[in-house]
């Protein structure tokens, strides 16, 4: 399978965050064993996704050396009928070797999961329509960590950015194309979701106003009462 050469190619980034690259993949490997992967395992992924933030998915690959399960939070986008998503650490991201070594893989989508085949890109037309859109449905936080490419053309961004690959996942379980939903990057369903979540929160927060005021009052009661029976004996 192609994919992984024998040397890695430059990544994109800056000098700053290219010293970071290190101590921010050991701190979202905790934060997507603890939260994310177990969230978007749950179901919550509608409301994490946003055009601010991204949009999620989770990947789950075959350890090239274990053979065990492993599962990697992803941004990614839907085009002609699969997903794409991008090795934010180039050829030695570890899912993106186990991918190299079983492409069989399975994708859980904010909606929906399913069971695919996964290909790293390799023409250039398809990598850059991909890669423009990825970094796109990335939010401010893509932009915080690639920069805005928008301005870049496309002879620039082969150039510098080719040693981010990208990956294209086609379902085989159920089979046939994927269309991108509401909860995929695109789609609206994050205004419902978020506007759902913030009305559980506000209603929450009115609960526990209400509890707090009938509390405080019936403290007030029993000390009333006391004091009433204090004076009377």
């Amino acid at each position: 399978m192609t994919g992984v050469l024998a040397g890695t190619a430059p990544l994109p980034y800056g000098p700053w965050m290219t010293r970071l690259l290190r101590p921010l993949q050991k701190a979202f490997l905790v934060l997507n064993h603890w939260f994310m992967a177990p969230a978007l395992k749950a179901g919550l992924g509608r409301f994490i996704g946003n055009p601010v933030t991204g949009h999620l998915m989770l990947l789950r690959t075959r350890g090239r050396k274990t053979g065990l399960a492993r599962e990697a939070p992803l941004g990614y986008v839907i085009l002609d009928g699969a997903v794409y998503c991008v090795a934010g650490y180039g050829q030695t991201t570890p899912w993106y070797r186990n991918l190299c070594a079983d492409p069989s893989v399975d994708v859980t989508l904010p909606d929906r999961s399913f069971h695919g085949t996964a290909e790293p890109v390799d023409a250039p037309t398809e990598w850059l329509r991909a890669y423009r859109a990825l970094i796109g449905s990335f939010g401010l936080l893509g932009r915080a960590i690639r920069g805005d490419i928008r301005a870049l053309d496309d002879a620039t961004l082969l150039e510098v950015d080719r040693g981010l690959p990208i990956v294209r996942i086609r379902p085989t379980d159920p089979p046939g194309p994927i269309v991108a939903g509401p909860w995929d990057p695109g789609g609206n369903g994050w205004l419902a979701a978020n506007a759902a979540l913030l009305g559980t929160v506000a209603a929450c927060w009115y609960a526990l106003r209400r509890l707090a005021a009938r509390s405080v009052r019936t403290l007030s009661r029993v000390a009333h009462g006391r004091e009433f029976s204090d004076l009377s004996s």
